[in-house]
């Protein structure tokens, strides 16, 4: 009975797994292989994240509602589309903030709503440190903005306070995860939906994905202190969860 337990909790993982959306547009690999290199400039570093999060952006909205809405051309008038469903933006700081200004070219409309998380050292457990929800949830759907997935500590904690909050539905976009984050994650929220451009197999210790893209923030805001291998031996300042 508790093998068949265990088969059937692999297969339920698996089947989450394959429903992560990998994108393999050759355009969109190239641009994330520039993005892992340790020698790309801030700068382009944080053009190419938002260039990859506006591809990623465009598969994770495919399936939004709309309604007909009625336009005139400089010809006549046509009935055309809308759309309906209303979106929240929940860039996860300070990684995330890299995201938002590609989502608001796809979606200006949409409310942004920040939430900061922290790892505390001693329990290795996410806490909150900054909470931008409003108290009312209107939104109909949130979409999370986190580039990258480790064990996924940190996503997960911010996906509970939405779905506390009261969103019904829950999407993800992120660059690079691992593949033992993604585990986790669905096994404990099999409801959401996860956009991703590239998957990575390996985890080290403390958390750090390989090959990976490094510290995310330091790499967009210049604060990282040179190699990127230092990552590897735990020596790294800020470890996302």
């Amino acid at each position: 009975m508790a093998s068949e337990t265990s088969a059937t909790r692999v297969s339920a993982v698996t089947e989450a797994l394959e429903a992560v959306k990998v994108s393999n547009h050759p355009v969109l690999l190239h641009k994330v292989t520039q993005l892992r290199k340790k020698t790309t400039s801030n700068k382009n570093f944080r053009e190419l994240l938002s260039e990859i999060t506006q591809y990623l952006g465009y598969e994770a909205t495919s399936d939004l509602e709309t309604k007909e809405y009625v336009v005139e051309t400089p010809v006549a008038s046509h009935t055309g589309q809308k759309l309906k469903t209303e979106v929240a933006l929940i860039p996860i700081l300070r990684s995330g903030l890299g995201m938002v200004d590609s989502m608001l070219d796809i979606l200006p409309n949409s409310a942004v709503h920040h939430i900061g998380m922290y790892r505390n050292k001693q329990a290795l457990l996410p806490i909150m440190y900054f909470n931008k929800l409003p108290k009312a949830c209107t939104a109909d759907i949130a979409i999370v903005l986190e580039p990258l997935i480790a064990t996924s500590g940190t996503i997960s904690a911010v996906i509970d306070i939405l779905k506390e909050w009261g969103v019904k539905k829950i999407k993800v976009i992120s660059i690079v995860a691992s593949k033992q984050g993604l585990n986790k994650l669905l096994t404990t929220h099999p409801e959401i939906s996860i956009f991703v451009a590239a998957i990575d197999d390996s985890l080290t210790d403390e958390g750090v994905v390989v090959p990976g893209l490094g510290d995310i923030g330091d790499r967009q805001y210049d604060q990282y202190p040179g190699d990127l291998n230092d990552l590897h031996n735990g020596s790294h300042k800020r470890q996302k969860v």
